[in-house]
């Protein structure tokens, strides 16, 4: 079970092969709140919490298959 405390601020957010999403801006209730300015839109994405398969070190993955928003990642 993933415990929300280990996941911070400016973690890195991965696929489950390791391409990068995106940076941890924060937590917003059940879902990672990924930063603006590493986003090809200059928007916050979100994604559940529930997609997360693991937290290694400095980086998050998610589980494979998850749907990745529109716009994230970096520019």
């Amino acid at each position: 079970m993933l415990e929300k405390f280990h996941i911070r601020h400016d973690m890195e957010v991965t696929t489950d092969t390791g391409t990068h999403v995106g940076t941890v801006d924060g937590i917003s209730r059940d879902h990672l709140k990924l930063t603006r300015a590493d986003s090809s839109d200059g928007t916050y994405h979100y994604i559940s919490l529930q997609n997360v398969e693991k937290v290694e070190g400095n980086r998050i993955y998610l589980k494979q298959g998850t749907p990745i928003p529109m716009g994230a990642g970096a520019p």
